[in-house]
């Protein structure tokens, strides 16, 4: 094992900097999408079931091979795994652009997702070896920062490029930034290695599986049905298989998850908090956005821009709350922009109406913006602080593994909640179904405020490896 607590601070600066570019990359292509449907249709066809599958694919693959990234990046090296699944990510960007038709531009995507995958969990780890213990709340609020930005900004920096530019710029802005990473990498960054000596395959195998029979039937359900038989088999199955995958890593001579991380309140508790805040999360801002563009009338660039109060929030919250989780712990801090978050939700389903004015919204968005950004920071390094430090590779990946699912799962309960009481037809109709799923938002926000509330007080600071302490994950 190579791992460090603390490196030279050019070291840190450098990691700080290549961790928090790749990972505003990879959160980016979550959602930047969503705004160029309509030109990517206009100009290479396809059906709604296409279009559906140009962010499906990158989310499911996303998704399903995090804890992959992880622990391939343990077994071969953290810096070797980051720089391959940089450039797997940077050339699948040049393939979307290139595509011809939506079934290459489709295959691309997914690749995309397999780069992110791999890159995305060994941001942490790599950012968690350079920078001293007492730093890494500021660094990781940074990180924070950066990646929550990338996340909610998706839709306006996705309409702007498309609406002054063209569709292909979406993908060929990462092109030049993966160009300047890579070599910086390979040049800047500190190697380092989980414990495990051999690959948990069959764990591997079982996870992947069953995240993605969950993730596909979650992205499947209201297009097909919940009671499809192509829905259920993916529910049904994915969660068998998970089940599977519990039961074997108990019994796995070198697992890739181990079971004992979850006997930690700290671990699971933090996990949970995740799961539901990307729940409430990415089904708002998927439905918002919709929101500003059919109700408000506003063009893709113009709902964007009126997001900013969103989106610009962590920016500035993420850094404050990164420092503040260093001093105070960072329980308070992730449970405090929680609230926070489902404040803002819940003072949006209050003056959501087809006759709404711009100003009337603004508040709800500032809060819900602010909360967000004490979410992100803290909750990486409360995930860092749960396990020992050569185990936190796979933490990271399970977390954001939940995160994805999340995810997915947020954008699917709330429009299957919006198509139950509303629609597109008028005005008045999406606001019937955007108010209730806003609630349902509120709810899973809520719920992940509970699960953060049961992290212990105490940690907040990443734990470091002792002779006299052999099993510091159990709380």
């Amino acid at each position: 094992m190579q791992q460090r607590s603390a490196a030279r601070p050019d070291t840190a600066l450098w990691t700080l900097v290549i961790a928090s570019v790749a990972g505003f990359m990879a959160a980016l292509d979550n959602l930047v999408v969503t705004t160029a449907l309509p030109s990517i249709r206009e100009d290479l066809g396809g059906g709604l079931g296409d279009l559906e599958w140009t962010v499906s694919a990158y989310t499911l693959t996303f998704a399903v091979l995090l804890m992959m990234g992880a622990a391939l990046g343990d077994r071969f090296g953290r810096r070797l795994l980051f720089t391959v699944g940089l450039g797997i990510f940077t050339a699948a960007s040049a393939g979307a652009a290139l595509a011809p038709g939506m079934e290459a531009l489709i295959a691309a995507r997914a690749v995309q997702g397999l780069g992110a995958a791999i890159m995305m969990p060994l941001t942490l780890t790599l950012l968690s070896a350079a920078v001293p213990p007492e730093r890494r709340g500021a660094a990781f609020g940074i990180w924070g920062a950066v990646n929550g930005l990338a996340v909610a900004a998706g839709p306006l920096i996705g309409g702007t490029l498309t609406e002054h530019i063209s569709w292909q710029w979406i993908f060929w802005i990462n092109v030049p930034l993966g160009a300047v990473l890579l070599p910086l990498a390979l040049l800047r960054l500190e190697e380092s290695r989980g414990p495990s000596p051999r690959l948990d395959l069959p764990g591997t195998a079982l996870v992947s599986a069953g995240l993605f029979g969950i993730v596909y039937a979650l992205i499947r359900g209201n297009g097909d049905g919940w009671s499809s038989p192509r829905v259920l088999t993916g529910l049904i199955g994915g969660a068998l298989l998970l089940a599977v995958f519990v039961l074997y890593e108990t019994r796995a001579r070198n697992p890739m998850l181990p079971m004992r991380l979850f006997r930690s309140r700290a671990f699971s508790s933090v996990n949970a908090a995740s799961l539901f805040m990307f729940v409430g999360m990415f089904g708002s801002i998927f439905l918002l956005s919709q929101f500003l563009q059919d109700v408000g009338g506003y063009s893709p660039m113009e709902a964007g821009v009126r997001m900013l109060p969103w989106t610009a929030m962590p920016m500035i919250a993420a850094p404050i709350a990164g420092m503040l989780s260093d001093r105070f712990g960072g329980q308070p801090v992730v449970v405090t922009g929680l609230l926070l978050q489902a404040t803002g939700l819940a003072l949006l389903a209050l003056v959501v109406s087809p006759g709404v004015s711009y100003p009337e919204l603004v508040p709800s968005l500032v809060i819900s913006g602010l909360g967000m950004g004490f979410f992100f920071a803290p909750t990486a390094n409360l995930v860092m602080s749960s396990v020992r430090p050569e185990e936190q590779g796979i933490a990271s990946g399970s977390n954001n593994a939940l995160r994805e699912v999340g995810g997915a799962l947020g954008v699917a309960t709330m429009s299957a909640v919006f198509s139950a009481q509303g629609g597109y037809a008028s005005a008045r109709q999406f606001v019937d179904g955007l108010t209730p799923a806003l609630w349902a938002g509120t709810a899973a926000v809520l719920s992940a405020a509970v699960a953060a509330a049961l992290v212990p007080r105490q940690t907040g600071r990443v734990q470091e490896p002792s002779a006299e302490r052999p099993d510091p994950v159990t709380a």
